[in-house]
Parts: C-alpha cells; sequence; structure tokens
C-alpha cells in the first residue's frame, strides 16, 4: 500500500465470511446477568463485537486452509512435524523444539521442571497462566517492568522493558534461587508493550554475568519485532525475519502460543539450548500432551502453523496490523477517553481506573467498565486489572497495578468499520462512567479467577 495516503487498506480480500447476531439492549442485560456478569461466560453467540482476545481467533489465510489439507496425521515422525520444525527454526534456531497444544502448557512443563518452592521467576511482566504455572509449582513470580510500563499515560517507545537496576539488584541478592529470568514480548498485561533489542541485549548481559538463563514469552514476537524496526534507532533498514533471529539468539529458550502472531487457531511449543533440560521437559510432554512429534496437536495443525509463521512476518501486514491499532487508539484520545499510550501491537488498554474513579480497585473498575461496554453495544472486552491479577498465592487480595479493559483486536477478523463502531459504544459508554456501579465476587476459584468467576453488581 503506499505511504502517501491515510486510509488503511487491508492486505487481504475477504473470501468467506460469518453471520453475526443482533442482540436488543433488554436481552444483553439479561445474558450477562445470568453469565453472573463474567464476560467469558456469555455464550459467543451472544456478542456482537468480540474482543476479549486475540488467541485463536483471528482469520486464517486461503494458504494456511490449504496447508491444512497437508496435514498427516502420523504418530510418530509426521512429515506435518519437520514441515512445522522447519519453520520454527528458520525463526528462532533452538535445537530442542517441543511441540504443545498451546502456549500454557509450554508454560506448565517448563516451571514443572524448573522451578519449585524457594524459587523466583523474574519477568517484565508475567500475563495470567505464566504466573499461575509459576506460582503452581511453589515459585514466586516478580515482574520488574520500567516505571513507565506502570503508568497508563506516560509516552515512551519501550514500556515493556525490564527494569535493569531492579533486575540486577535481584540478580545480587537471589540468584542461586532463580532458574531463568523472563522477558515477555510484547508485555501482554502492560498494554501489548514492545520491548527494544537494547533492553533485550542489556538484558542478556546481567543473565550472563549471573549465570542464569533468559527466556522469551515470545507470543507477539513479529508485532514486537516491527516496533523494533519502526521506533529503535538504526533498525529501520533491518528485515523483519532478521529481527527475530536476534532476539532470539539473546535467549536460552522460549515459550511460545502459536494462536496469537502465527495466526493459528491451536497450538504452541517450547524450545530449548540446553540438552538436560529438554529430556526432562519431553518426558513431561509424553506424560501430559503426546509424542514428541506431534505433542498434542493433529498434523494439519502443525502445517497451518508453518504457513503462518511465514505470514505474519509479511511487513504490508504488520504495517496494516499496527496502523489498525493505532486507528482505534487515536480515536479514543481525541474523544478523552483514557487509554494505555502508546499503542501497543495487539489491543488498545482502556484506563478503568482513571475513568471510573469513583470505583474502588477493590469493587473492580476494569469489571465494571468491561460489563458496560457489553451492555451498550454487545463489545466483549477483559479485564487486566485487579480481577485478574488481585489474588495472590496466601488467598489474600490487594489492588493490582492497575485496571485496564483489553480490546484485543482478531488478527485478519473485523473491519474498519466494527472498529468504527467500537470507538462509538466506548465513547458513549465514557460519557456516562460516573453512573457506572461497582462489583462483589460471589463465587471464584482459588487460581486463575477471573476465567469462572460470578459477580454482582453494587447499589
Amino acid at each position: 500500500m503506499s505511504e502517501r495516503y491515510r486510509t488503511i487498506i487491508e492486505p487481504f480480500r475477504i473470501h468467506s465470511v460469518e453471520p453475526l447476531r443482533f442482540l436488543s439492549d433488554r436481552e444483553r442485560r439479561t445474558k450477562i446477568r445470568d453469565a453472573g456478569y463474567n464476560l467469558f461466560n456469555l455464550h459467543a453467540d451472544d456478542v456482537l463485537i468480540d474482543l476479549l482476545t486475540d488467541s485463536g481467533t483471528g482469520a486464517m489465510s486461503r494458504d494456511q486452509w490449504a496447508a491444512v489439507q497437508h496435514g498427516d496425521e502420523s504418530y510418530a515422525g509426521s512429515p506435518s512435524w519437520f514441515v512445522f520444525l522447519g519453520a520454527v527454526q528458520e525463526l528462532f534456531p533452538f535445537p530442542h523444539v517441543i511441540p504443545t497444544h498451546q502456549g500454557r502448557a509450554a508454560e506448565k512443563i517448563l516451571f514443572s521442571a524448573i522451578a519449585g518452592p524457594g524459587n523466583i521467576v523474574p519477568n517484565n511482566t508475567h500475563f495470567d497462566t505464566t504466573r499461575a504455572n509459576v506460582e503452581f509449582t511453589g515459585a514466586e513470580a516478580v515482574d520488574l517492568v520500567i516505571p513507565e510500563g506502570r503508568d497508563p499515560a506516560a509516552l515512551h517507545p519501550f514500556k515493556g522493558n525490564m527494569d535493569l537496576e531492579a533486575l540486577e539488584k535481584l540478580l545480587v541478592e537471589r540468584a542461586a534461587d532463580i532458574p531463568v529470568v523472563f522477558v515477555t514480548v510484547t508485555n501482554n498485561s502492560g498494554g501489548g508493550q514492545p520491548v527494544s533489542l537494547e533492553n533485550l541485549r542489556s538484558v542478556r548481559s546481567l543473565c550472563d554475568r549471573f549465570g542464569v538463563p533468559l527466556f522469551l514469552d515470545a507470543c507477539r514476537f513479529a508485532e514486537n519485532a516491527w516496533f523494533i524496526k519502526t521506533r529503535e534507532a538504526g533498525q529501520d533498514g533491518r528485515d523483519v525475519p532478521d529481527i527475530v533471529r536476534e532476539m532470539a539468539s539473546l535467549a536460552d529458550g522460549m515459550t511460545m502460543s502459536a494462536k496469537k502472531d502465527p495466526m493459528a487457531n491451536i497450538g504452541g511449543w517450547l524450545a530449548l539450548r540446553d540438552d538436560a533440560w529438554a529430556e526432562q521437559c519431553r518426558n513431561l510432554l509424553i506424560l501430559t500432551e503426546g509424542f514428541p512429534t506431534y505433542g498434542g496437536l493433529a498434523g494439519r495443525d502443525l502445517e497451518a502453523i508453518a504457513q503462518g509463521l511465514r505470514e505474519c512476518l509479511d511487513e504490508h501486514y504488520l504495517r496494516y496490523r499496527t496502523r489498525s491499532i493505532e486507528y482505534l487508539s487515536d480515536a479514543l484520545v481525541a474523544a478523552g477517553v483514557p487509554i494505555v499510550r502508546p499503542a501497543g501491537g495487539h489491543a488498545v488498554y482502556l484506563d478503568a481506573r482513571a475513568l471510573l474513579p469513583h470505583v474502588p480497585p477493590l469493587r473492580y473498575p476494569g469489571q465494571a467498565l468491561a460489563v458496560a461496554l457489553y451492555e451498550a453495544g454487545g463489545i466483549r472486552g477483559c479485564e487486566i486489572g485487579t480481577v485478574m491479577f488481585g489474588m495472590k498465592p496466601d488467598g489474600t487480595e490487594e489492588p493490582a497495578a492497575t485496571d485496564l479493559v483489553r480490546l484485543a483486536i482478531p488478527r485478519r477478523t473485523y473491519t474498519q468499520s466494527h472498529v468504527d463502531y467500537v470507538i462509538e459504544v466506548v465513547t458513549d459508554v465514557a460519557a456516562q462512567a460516573n453512573e457506572l456501579p461497582g462489583y462483589k465476587i460471589v463465587e471464584q476459584a482459588s487460581r486463575l479467577r477471573h476465567f469462572t468467576a460470578r459477580f454482582e453488581p453494587l447499589a
């Protein structure tokens, strides 16, 4: 597309469509009440614009569907495994690649093998399943994002960066208790914000100094690489795959959900350099997921991931993808809606705490705003705040650093008119935000409570 024109043109044509179901305001209020005011409990057919997550919700391409037909379902040594392996190692040249059914399975296997009571796992910011899998082993998950990453309004090109001073301090004090340092790219919990190459190199240097491995949670690696290319000094002339390979070269391993940037509906992997760790993880894989050449996936899924890994690096696609997020972000900023700035790679994050100052964090302003968006316009977003992160392993509760509502944009799924509708609904709800009630939890699980909790509005 020409950069002379402002119109965002999707770098694809629509070949197949799905119908949307339109509910009345009264019907939506009934549906969300019956769901215990939890957006996860809604029937998807009752959602008009589904921005709950960008994980596995994108539209696969013509070539991905064609690749599905090549899927070979042999139990061991399928040709589809070797197609998948080649595509992964072309970008992430780790000697050991262990396929899993999705990213949290890779996390479960890795942390079961290397973490446990007394251990600490630092990260720029753990996402929900990462934190839960760390804590399930008895280890402690510690977030060390830079101060700007905790301030939704702060303008910084790489708000996902690790706080190097804080990491060094932790390593000085507890290196013997740290089995691995993680960096999440892009930083989902912190607004989809990228991590710079300079920061990754510095984290690598600290890890080398203290003899601690560095891993990437690389679900949105392509978007992160695009931000490096477009925002980081000296990187604009590089190809995106070249940047990805350098990111991988700085790490000792990675966890991956192929449901994000690789644009597959299911799948993931764990990749490592260490032979002993790989052997432990493969043994756990066979116990929990499947044989090492399919790992809980069908051959057709392996083929779709391999093709998606090629498509997600296309610069026309990445320009469209990030510009589409900017379009939504710019419109909400112009309307005075507080959001996480600058725009991230896969979502716009509404600052619910700023928008609903009358709702204290332990009355869940993010949940209140997410419910209001559904009631007003059938939009399903996701609370990223005190509901998701406020419960501690000992059962106590405290406010999260921020209370956000993530509007995650599925890849190649919605058009500009859908986004324009979202802008209208969010702006309208924001204008009436002072009327929204807080919520209380009436049922919750001990871990990952946000998936199944039930709420009631407060008077």
